[in-house]
């Protein structure tokens, strides 16, 4: 016979749970527990599984080794490292540019040791790629009371200079150029950048590829309030209409 009815007596008494404490939280009569206890019956596999799930023992120390008081805090001591390790892997730490760090990041973004002082989000995404926070601190996204306000945080993915020009137009972006973060949607004419604000007041900003330090795409949002967002053929047009614009001021020169 296993040693399973003398551990679960164990590890109620070490836990301070009575019988029918323990019994509750596995779906299980408080007979059917002093059963076990008493070594006239035996648990299912399923029942042992999660017993040693929920206190973090070996299915095989459970069933096969009397545990001592020792060995089960030295369990819990385990099971608290492993998870936390597995949390750090499975949630990766962003790096967040918070208004209070926007002035300093377009000088300091290739600074580890910087980039290491700066808000950390934790989120349940793709460790292996490479992501940046940014807290939006103005309203050049808002249109008629959509879109972003201050405080939001918008995540981006990383993109390399040489994939820029494939994005789609309308892509929401934050790039650094010229000590400044610039958060806006993207349009690409050839090498040329147009970053369009949301806000119909705002001019447009048109930046060379190359003259672009870092550019993120925006793959999450959180925002203090439920946005509404420009739909694909209000940007389609808008697109039509600066180049429309620009063709014009081609044919006056």
């Amino acid at each position: 016979m296993s040693s399973i009815g003398k551990n679960i007596k164990k590890i109620r008494s070490v836990k301070g749970l009575s019988q029918q404490a323990f019994a509750e939280i596995f779906n299980l009569k408080r007979a059917t527990l002093g059963a076990y206890e008493e070594e006239r019956s035996e648990p299912k596999i399923e029942t042992v599984i999660k017993i040693a799930n929920y206190f973090s023992i070996s299915i095989d120390h459970l069933l096969t080794k009397e545990l001592t008081v020792n060995s089960l805090v030295q369990f819990k001591d385990e099971f608290t490292t492993a998870t936390l390790s597995k949390t750090k892997n499975i949630f990766p730490n962003i790096p967040c540019i918070t208004t209070n760090y926007t002035e300093q990041y377009p000088e300091k973004a290739k600074d580890s040791k910087f980039i290491q002082t700066l808000p950390q989000l934790s989120l349940p995404i793709n460790p292996d790629k490479k992501f940046r926070g940014f807290e939006v601190n103005n309203l050049e996204m808002t249109n008629h009371d959509k879109g972003f306000y201050p405080k939001d945080v918008v995540v981006g993915e990383f993109v390399p200079k040489a994939v820029i020009p494939k994005l789609n137009n309308g892509t929401l972006i934050f790039c650094v150029y010229e000590r400044q973060i610039i958060f806006r949607r993207l349009y690409i004419i050839k090498d040329t950048l147009v970053l369009r604000a949301d806000h119909k007041n705002i001019k447009d900003i048109e930046i060379n590829l190359s003259k672009i330090s870092e550019l993120w795409r925006v793959r999450y949002v959180f925002c203090r309030r439920i946005p509404e967002f420009s739909n694909q053929l209000e940007d389609q047009l808008v697109l039509i209409q600066h180049e429309i614009s620009q063709l014009k001021n081609q044919l006056r020169k």
